[in-house]
């Protein structure tokens, strides 16, 4: 059952029946709308209003049980969701992505420090492995698989692909649609130790998607990991939240007073389209990236996110002057109109950039680049 909506509550207050008692503010809300509107939030209590009916409570105690619990090893947080798809709402905890350490094998400090050094940098972010859980020995920082085993979680031992994705699909579906208690607890998969690297990346994918709380593999291949974890990462984002980088400057090929500056917006989209290209160059060059709430270049700019004032605040705060010598910033082509106009702020922040209007798309940069040199 889904959370009641604020309407959904309004049809039981008298409000919507006109009886005795309609908007009588005894709840501290002006009317019985606002009342019910305020406890679909949870910003109010219900009792606060003397004339509920017994039906409402229940509805509205049986539609706020928290549908996933949230269990929490090591700081690391495990289930708690409370959507079937992302778009819903969002989902909330990563996936945790853990492995077995077995140290009666020979091997196994080898896979540790393999474990231990693997990291990916994505979106001003490192990723490492969530969890080291051992087996026939303790670690520090690590978790023991009895550990693991006395934790409050399903687990799923995966080895048919098509009845685990439906177990994992029949459990979900019965904790968040009718919040089901039996079902309330985290899923983690189980991956037994396989030869078949691929299967076992596509697999742990879809499961990432529908609706592993946690994957637990007996292999480490970092090449896998870094796809799952490339994957999760998206998979986890806010739909309502645009993906974004630091406004910031960024250095490509060990820059220097001389080297080449471009400028773009902090949509992360556009930000590693551009740096690709920059990182691709023979020359050094910067990169100064614009606050604009994640919006791409034109949306920034219909949106006043990426105006001239914005962008000479934007340099005169980063200290772009200082470093160095050459005096030319390279916008993207789609701005080409606002070149006067930047150059005009610029200038009022008493700074004296010039503006080269440059590509539309990332990929031209480079004969671009090529083209200015001749």
């Amino acid at each position: 059952m889904s959370e009641l909506s604020g309407l959904q509550i309004f049809k039981y207050l008298p409000g919507a029946k006109k009886a005795e008692h309609t908007n009588c503010k005894e709840c501290g809300c002006p009317t019985c709308m606002a009342f019910a509107i305020k406890l679909a939030k949870h910003q109010i209590d219900i009792e606060n209003c003397p004339y509920v009916p017994e039906e409402l409570k229940e509805l509205f105690l049986q539609s706020s049980k928290q549908p996933q619990k949230t269990i929490e090893i090591q700081g690391i947080k495990i289930g708690g969701e409370n959507v079937l798809y992302r778009h819903e709402k969002t989902f909330i905890n990563k996936t945790v992505i853990a492995v077995i350490i077995d140290m009666a094998k020979p091997d196994w400090q080898e896979k540790f420090q393999r474990i231990k050094n693997f990291e990916i940098t994505r979106i001003n972010q490192v990723l490492k492995v969530d969890l080291i859980i051992t087996r026939n020995g303790q670690l520090d920082g690590c978790v023991s698989i009895e550990d693991l085993q006395n934790l409050p979680l399903i687990k799923i031992t995966d080895s048919n692909f098509e009845t685990t994705s439906q177990e994992l699909i029949n459990i979900r579906k019965k904790a968040i649609l009718e919040k089901d208690g039996n079902f309330s607890n985290p899923v983690y998969v189980y991956f037994p130790h396989t030869n078949d690297t691929y299967q076992l990346c596509a697999k742990a994918a879809y499961y990432i998607c529908k609706y592993a709380n946690m994957l637990v593999f007996e292999d480490f291949d970092e090449n896998i990991f870094t796809a799952l974890m490339s994957l999760r990462e998206n998979i986890f984002t806010d739909p309502q939240k645009p993906l974004q980088v630091e406004s910031k400057i960024y250095e490509f090929n060990n820059p220097d007073e001389n080297s080449l500056i471009f400028l773009t917006t902090n949509f992360a989209l556009t930000f590693f389209a551009v740096a690709n290209e920059l990182e691709s160059l023979p020359v050094p060059s910067y990169l100064v990236v614009t606050p604009a709430d994640g919006m791409s270049v034109l949306t920034a700019w219909s949106a006043e996110k990426f105006t001239a004032k914005i962008v000479a605040k934007t340099l005169k705060k980063l200290k772009l002057a200082p470093k160095v010598k050459n005096r030319k910033i390279i916008i993207p082509g789609l701005l080409a109109h606002m070149k006067e106009e930047l150059e005009e702020e610029i200038k009022n922040e008493n700074l004296d950039f010039e503006i080269v209007v440059g590509t539309i798309d990332a990929f031209a940069i480079s004969d671009f680049v090529k083209n200015m040199n001749n």
